[in-house]
């Protein structure tokens, strides 16, 4: 049997050996200002919007914790977003279309009390131009400073496009539309975590920022006057930092001592193929701050856009066609209680039979195993 590879091993037991930080709690050792940042940023990350406040007219929530909120801030929650976009392919090319001039590509479930009475509507409506409707879980974000971190040539050097090495895993990455590579955000659009954030702040809550200035349109037409009572940007520059960088600062999950089934499933995890898209260690870069420079972290994961099956396709967006997606990170998985990029799948193992594209080759080797190593795989996989 193929051994796990030993960096993987190394990290595990390095977490396990040392007092690893519990969800919800920052990096280890960090400098005083950057604690006290950590604070501060929490403090925002925990404020709950009113319309006079800046919620809205349009949102999904009225603050970041009342969506990252299980098991504690940063964690996950039981919303299910709507995104939308059209997508079309004809002999000349494939175009994506992320309805952004409609009010795309995410479609606010909430309005506020003003917005109704202006237009009657309890939701932003999708136009009838989308070709496809997504639905969308609350990720976990502990641990994306350290995603934020890692190197875009780490990212790169682990895309093969064409399938060079043929082994049915043709990684790519996607670009933001200015053409920098990108990372966050289920078809791994995002390049960087402010951005990702300071975007939260104006699709999910429909908060304005230095950064997003101006408020969503509803379904492409301005929202009516006198239904955004606060003045524009309703979250000022330094607020918009510092919840971001609680975000940057909170620790990943800790993963739990492999018990000997469980490191026998790690083995099988790299034997029948899984670590060919998530890859258990990424190794951050430099950074101004010390306990995000040159990590090592069990992201489980390579940010790279892979085809899984028209089964679980939806929409596109940017470079993503709707078959693809960002190979979802494996760390605080144990803390999940749906998968997939739509929350269908119930447990791991309901997750893996749902690969398909380039998944189906590590699928069909699972499905292949001996019921104890399929047991023990999934054992692997709730420690992490």
């Amino acid at each position: 049997m193929t051994r796990a590879p030993i960096a993987v091993l190394a990290v595990l037991g390095a977490v396990a050996c040392s007092r690893a930080p519990k969800p919800g709690e920052p990096l280890r050792d960090l400098a005083a200002a950057e604690r006290a940042q950590f604070d501060s940023g929490r403090v925002v990350f925990d404020s709950v919007f009113t319309p006079e406040k800046g919620l809205g007219p349009l949102f999904n929530a009225n603050g970041c914790k009342e969506c990252h909120e299980d098991p504690v801030a940063g964690g996950t929650g039981d919303e299910v977003e709507r995104h939308a976009a059209a997508f079309h392919a004809d002999a000349v090319g494939r175009k994506c279309d992320e309805l952004v001039g409609q009010g795309g590509f995410v479609f606010q479930n909430h309005v506020t009390p003003a917005l109704h009475t202006a237009l009657g509507i309890d939701s932003e409506p999708i136009p009838a131009a989308a070709t496809a409707v997504a639905r969308r879980t609350i990720p976990e974000i502990f641990g994306f400073g350290l995603l934020d971190a890692v190197p875009d040539s780490e990212i790169l050097a682990y895309a093969d496009p064409d399938d060079r090495n043929h082994d049915g895993i043709s990684g790519r990455p996607n670009r933001f539309f200015d053409g920098r590579v990108g990372r966050f955000g289920r078809k791994a659009l995002v390049p960087t975590l402010r951005e990702f954030n300071d975007g939260a702040f104006s699709a999910e809550q429909g908060i304005t920022t230095p950064a997003v200035p101006t408020e969503e349109t509803v379904a492409g037409t301005p929202v009516p006057a006198g239904t955004d009572p606060a003045p524009d940007p309703e979250l000022s520059d330094h607020q918009a930092e510092l919840a971001t960088m609680f975000v940057r600062l909170l620790a990943p999950i800790a993963p739990l001592k492999l018990s000997g089934e469980a490191r026998q499933g790690s083995e099988v995890f790299t034997k029948i193929g899984c670590a060919q898209c998530h890859r258990p260690v990424l190794t951050t870069g430099n950074s101004p701050i010390a306990a995000l420079r040159y990590q090592q972290v069990a992201a489980y994961t390579d940010l790279l856009l892979h085809d899984m099956g028209p089964d679980l396709g939806d929409i596109c967006l940017a470079l993503a066609t709707p078959t693809e997606f960002r190979t979802e990170p494996l760390m605080g998985l144990r803390l999940k209680a749906q998968f997939l990029h739509d929350g269908r799948a119930k447990t791991p193992e309901q997750a893996i039979d749902l690969h398909a594209g380039e998944g189906a080759r590590a699928r069909d080797r699972f499905l292949a195993l001996s019921s104890a190593d399929r047991a023990a795989l999934v054992a692997f996989l709730k420690t992490l």
